[in-house]
């Protein structure tokens, strides 16, 4: 049985500007693994306004031209 994926750390609130963009990341115990970004119920998926990126442990949301209801 393989050891469960953890956050290395624990996620920190960010504060943007409006109009600004807003990069949260994680950094996970081991490299590719899926990670789903959500806002309540919804997955978040790459597009105008949302873009992810992975890299081995790292994984990041880009939350473009922020706004208040991006809280």
């Amino acid at each position: 049985q393989a050891p469960p994926v953890l956050f290395k750390h624990w996620l920190k609130n960010e504060e943007v500007e409006e109009g600004r963009t807003a990069v949260l990341h994680c950094e996970l115990t081991k490299p590719n693994v899926p990670v789903e970004w959500r806002k309540g119920d919804t997955v978040l998926q790459s597009n105008d306004k949302y873009e992810i990126r992975q890299e081995g442990t790292r994984v990041e949301l880009f939350i473009y031209d922020a706004e208040a209801q991006d809280a």
